[in-house]
């Protein structure tokens, strides 16, 4: 047998596991899929169901593709109220806390300072106490100020919420950056800000993309701060708005399950938008 024979051979011998091991990830990475996707294929389904149908037959296909449903989502119920609230304060929270924790990092990466590793395990602390075990002491105060069924004391709690996860993502891809562009700039009179601005911040645009999505999809879920510091039906957000549908004896499950569709879709079509840049955060090691 030839020397390249040999080669060649003890070369797909090496591929063959390989192989067999890029099978099984593929394997179980459709199967994960299949699990996380199948639900959602159900609830959009039984969207066009009636509720003798979802009983009846929960997992076949509806009889007709009718919008009785939505007609009933949008006439019974303020959902386009219920949605407005859930963007404008998913919106500002998400604008919020990017502005601030995208500050923040910039100074504990790029400068140094004496007490810059304090601060940022100050900011860190905030991630190893979940913000709803001080719903008491939280709510006492938001009413002190005033901000109880308000937006403003909403958007206030997810920004506390989310800040803490969004310096740490954002630290460590601040710092991730090479230090010859900004220095450059300063060479040439540029100032701080613009530094950060025009310099910094669009080759961050990956990180930014994952802190906004990773506080955007939990915001816009969220039921709980929403029943605990919302009264008034006007500033209902999706989650809580939805509730309508409940009744204490009987359902509209068919209702409900197109509520919680067209709920779902705002974020995902963000998602959609999104998922380059935030597959691209993740590929560049924005959460080292």
């Amino acid at each position: 047998m030839s020397i390249s024979a040999t080669a060649e051979t003890q070369a797909q011998a090496g591929r063959r596991p390989d192989t067999l091991k890029n099978g099984a990830i593929q394997i179980l990475l459709l199967i994960n899929a299949f699990i996380m996707v199948y639900p959602l294929v159900v609830m959009v389904l039984s969207s066009f169901k009636t509720n003798a149908e979802i009983f009846t037959s929960p997992f076949a296909l509806p009889a007709s593709f009718s919008l009785a449903n939505v007609d009933k989502v949008l006439a019974e119920t303020n959902f386009v109220r219920y949605l407005a609230n859930s963007v404008g304060v998913t919106s500002a929270a998400v604008l919020l806390i990017l502005v601030f924790s995208t500050m923040a990092a910039y100074a504990i990466a790029r400068y140094e300072f004496r007490f810059s590793s304090l601060v940022l395990m100050f900011f860190l602390s905030g991630m190893t106490v979940p913000l709803k075990l001080a719903i008491i002491p939280l709510f006492i105060q938001l009413d002190t100020l005033h901000l109880i069924d308000t937006y403003a004391g909403l958007v206030l709690v997810y920004v506390a919420m989310g800040i803490p996860s969004a310096i740490f993502i954002m630290t460590g891809f601040l710092r991730s950056l090479p230090r010859e562009m900004e220095e450059s700039a300063r060479i040439d009179g540029a100032s701080e800000w613009k530094v950060m601005t025009a310099i910094m911040l669009p080759l961050a645009r990956p990180a930014l993309v994952i802190v906004a999505i990773q506080n955007a999809v939990p915001i816009w879920n969220d039921f709980f701060f929403p029943l605990i510091l919302i009264n008034s039906d006007d500033h209902k957000t999706l989650p809580q708005g939805l509730t309508v549908f409940m009744g204490e004896f009987t359902t509209n499950w068919g209702v409900l399950f197109t509520g919680l569709s067209l709920a779902a879709l705002p974020i995902t079509l963000l998602y959609l938008v999104l998922s380059r840049q935030f597959i691209a955060g993740i590929t560049q090691g924005a959460v080292k």
